[in-house]
């Protein structure tokens, strides 16, 4: 265990051991089979983040604890290589039907693969390393620019896309409800960096928070700038409040956007879900611009997407480009 963060509010890393690398998806309305989190909280600190729901399972805070109390799977690498080598065994060294029975593997579903200590760490690039090796399809779900420092590897592996999580194009809104996220100039310029690498590149415009960024004209906007830089699907979502994340987002409405507040209570007042009417609303207009703004793609939403944590398109992308060097050496990457 070691600590870092601010001096007012220490933050705490704590090493584990974990006997999986990959857990199972048992939600079929997700389109992957697998998922790795090298990390449990996030430094990134988003107040609506539908992780904060989990943190009882491990017996952890849903507010300040979710940010300042890190999990980190020292051992996620070890024990993804040793699942795959049994998975290997079992098909008697057949990877290619190993791989097309485990389908796609999801990084990063309930904490952001790439946050700050992931630079130190490189728990996830390990794990990549270990799925490249296999010859197993990723998508890596991150808000952050530290993934250019991996273009090597994910150049060099089939199967791999990247989804760029982001929600608004409004940097104070970001650094309001996202204290330590990276800003959306940043997200988009990592978008246009790893589509013109050749990496296959879908945002996640979500969740989508009532309000604050349902603005039509702000949507467009963001759809807009994310083709423009090479975005080839989107996936949208609704804010959804489950009681954890509630309390906490709720205090971050009352210190920010207090005005907002009443909104809310109207469009939640049925629980963890805005209301029939209003999301319907919403659904046609995302509809509307995925179309417009992605034309030739078909349209990709999860059953009830609001309830999805995350989701990505079917299908495998194209082999990437051969190997070469990452675009941007760690030391040059900025988050802010």
């Amino acid at each position: 265990m070691f600590l870092s963060g601010r001096a007012d509010m220490p933050r705490i890393y704590e090493h584990m051991n974990v006997k999986t690398g990959m857990t199972p998806v048992k939600e079929e309305r997700m389109p992957f089979g697998w998922s790795i989190n090298p990390y449990r909280g996030c430094a990134h600190g988003c107040s609506f983040c539908f992780a904060r729901g989990f943190q009882h399972f491990m017996n952890l805070g849903a507010d300040d604890e979710f940010q300042n109390h890190i999990l980190l799977k020292t051992n996620a690498p070890e024990a993804l290589e040793a699942q795959l080598a049994k998975l290997a065994v079992r098909h008697r060294y057949d990877l290619g039907e190993m791989r097309r029975r485990l389908g796609q593997v999801m990084i990063g579903t309930v904490t952001d693969p790439y946050q700050p200590v992931e630079g130190r760490m490189k728990l996830t690039r390990r794990c990549l390393e270990v799925l490249a090796r296999y010859g197993v399809g990723a998508s890596v779900t991150t808000r952050s620019p530290l993934i250019l420092r991996d273009l090597d590897l994910l150049r060099r592996m089939d199967g791999v896309s990247v989804n760029i999580s982001m929600n608004t194009l409004d940097a104070k809104l970001t650094r309001r409800l996202e204290p330590e996220a990276p800003l959306p100039a940043k997200r988009l310029e990592t978008l246009k960096a790893l589509s013109e690498a050749g990496i296959r590149t879908s945002v996640f415009i979500a969740p989508i928070l009532p309000l604050l960024t349902d603005g039509p004209e702000d949507l467009e906007e963001l759809f807009a700038a994310a083709a423009e830089r090479g975005a080839g699907s989107f996936m949208t979502s609704v804010l959804r409040l489950s009681p954890e994340v509630k309390r906490g987002y709720f205090r971050s409405l009352a210190e920010h956007y207090p005005d907002r507040l009443n909104g809310y209570r109207e469009l939640y007042a049925g629980g963890a879900y805005a209301s029939d009417e209003y999301r319907e609303k919403l659904r046609r207009l995302t509809d509307e611009l995925s179309r417009k703004y992605t034309p030739s793609a078909p349209l990709y939403k999860p059953a009830e997407a609001e309830e999805a944590p995350s989701g990505i398109r079917p299908g495998s992308p194209a082999p990437g480009e051969a190997c070469g060097e990452p675009a941007y050496p760690p030391e040059q990457l900025s988050f802010f």
